[in-house]
This record gives structure tokens, sequence and C-alpha cells, in this order.
């Protein structure tokens, strides 16, 4: 499911979190945030380069500083995204109601990984 459509309807706002909840999937607090933290940076960059693309269409090749038009369509479109909750707000969501899972990496005998190494998506 896109971003964009789950992320509308989360509130804005930090909630308090009961801790415990946090640790029952990885039993470690601080493993839970990182699992929280590489999502959310990977929702970060994706919302990132998808609103660049859609500005890109808009860049004029030779803008000079006192030539700069308002286009509707481009305020509309980052008002859009700067509506949407802090990326972290969003992992979290994803975290909390199941939504995103996390494993250790396979060693399959090629690379060098780690017992604690971790793998999300």
């Amino acid at each position: 499911m896109d971003i964009k459509k789950r992320a509308q309807g989360l509130p804005a706002n930090i909630e308090p979190q009961n801790v415990m909840d946090f640790v029952e999937d990885t039993g470690n607090i601080y493993e839970s945030l990182a699992v929280i933290s590489i999502r959310s940076n990977q929702i970060s960059r994706a919302l990132k380069e998808e609103l660049l693309a859609k500005l890109e269409e808009f860049a004029v090749a030779n803008e000079n500083l006192e030539e700069i038009h308002e286009n509707k369509e481009q305020i509309e479109i980052s008002r859009f995204y700067e509506r949407l909750p802090n990326p972290a707000l969003i992992a979290t969501h994803e975290y909390m109601n199941d939504q995103l899972h996390h494993r250790y990496r396979e060693d399959d005998g090629k690379t060098k990984v780690g017992k604690n190494t971790r793998v999300y998506h």
C-alpha cells in the first residue's frame, strides 16, 4: 500500500506510548527503536524522492530570481507533503500495528554477517 494513503489518516501530533508495547516484538527497546529509525529513514527518502520528482515538472531551465512565478499546483503539492505526519510517526504507527516486519540477516557464507545484523522491510 502507498505510504501517503496510510499516513493521511494518522494524527500529525505525537501521542504517548507504553514503552512495554515496543519491547514485545524484539525483547529490547533499543532494537525496536532501531527498527523504527531505519524504517523512518526509508519513508523519508521515498517521500523526498517522490516530491522532488513531482516538483521537477515545474522547474524552468532559465529561471531568474526576478522571474519566479507562483504556480498553484506546485504550492498544493508542497502543502500536501507538508501536512503528512513525520516519517518517524508513520514508522512508529507501522511498528505498533504489526505492519513493519524485521528479521535477522541469514549467513549465506559469502558475506561476513554478525549475529546481530538485522534486515528491515
